[in-house]
Order: structure tokens, then C-alpha cells, then sequence
């Protein structure tokens, strides 16, 4: 990652802010794979459960990534959707808390799904190279993300 190689930027810092800890961004994306893993874990759908256990991680190194990204860019990296703000503190009720396996694996999808349009959309706006490889690179991350819950998700509805 070039994260080295960047500086100071507002422009680029307000384009990637809302992938921190925005309603759809990597906090969300964290909590919601832990729950998600943890209720799946005591019903037993251990396959599933350590799938999201394992995304969850690769969202809480993201989470890291873009953080390390908004210092880089200028910064604090507050659980805010505005970084470097302290308004619109994050809250805990972005979380999707469904409970049934099929509902988890649509909205998941739906997230990542989300969370790919976003990262692409940032990289059109996106004017600082450095910047713009790290982002490619969590949304390469994302995409296969997706792939895998979909995967599963096909399993889940055709066993229904």
C-alpha cells in the first residue's frame, strides 16, 4: 500500500470519510459480521459463522486502512461520519441485527454490494494516485466479499 506516500490532501480526506464511520461504512461492516458470527455460532451454522467471522477481520484491517488514510490525509480518525469533525458521532444502530439467516446474508450482500458502488464512485472523484490505490485495493477486497456471500446466500435460499 502507498499509504506512505500520502499527504495532506482535504479534497480526497472528505471523499473517503464516509467509509470510515459512515451509516455504510467499515465500522458497520465490523460490528455486523461480529454480531452476525456470534448469533450463527450458537445456532450451530458454524461454516457460516466463521465465514463472517473472517470477513469481520478483513473489515477491521479496512477499518485500520482507511483510518490510517484519514490521519495520512489530514485528520483524526474520530468514529464520526465527518471526520474531522466531532458531529454525527457513530452509533451502534447502523448495525442490520436480523436474525435469521437468510435476512443476515441479503443485507450482507446488499452491504457489500453497497460498499462496492461507494468505493467506486470514490475512485471517479478520487484526484490523489496514492490514495486512489489504497482505495482499489479494499474494494478488490470487497468484491470478493461479495462473491463468497452470495455463494453462500444461493445456498441458504435453496435449501429453504
Amino acid at each position: 500500500m502507498l499509504l506512505e506516500s500520502v499527504g495532506e490532501d482535504m479534497k480526497t480526506l472528505r471523499i473517503v470519510t464516509k467509509a470510515y464511520a459512515g451509516r455504510d461504512g467499515e465500522l458497520t461492516s465490523v460490528l455486523q459480521y461480529v454480531f452476525q458470527s456470534v448469533v450463527l455460532g450458537q445456532r450451530g451454522e458454524r461454516e457460516l459463522a466463521l465465514l463472517l467471522q473472517r470477513i469481520a477481520a478483513d473489515e477491521m484491517r479496512h477499518l485500520q486502512i482507511v483510518g490510517s488514510l484519514i490521519t495520512r490525509l489530514g485528520a483524526p480518525p474520530i468514529y464520526s461520519a465527518c471526520p474531522p469533525y466531532p458531529v454525527g458521532y457513530y452509533s451502534a444502530s447502523c448495525v442490520n441485527y436480523a436474525k435469521e439467516t437468510d435476512e443476515m446474508l441479503s443485507a450482507d450482500v446488499a452491504a457489500e454490494e453497497n460498499s462496492i458502488k461507494t468505493y467506486a464512485a470514490m475512485l471517479e472523484e478520487m484526484a490523489n494516485p496514492a490514495a486512489a490505490e489504497v482505495v482499489l485495493s479494499i474494494m478488490k477486497e470487497e468484491q470478493e466479499h461479495l462473491r463468497l456471500l452470495r455463494r453462500h446466500h444461493k445456498g441458504a435460499t435453496s435449501r429453504a
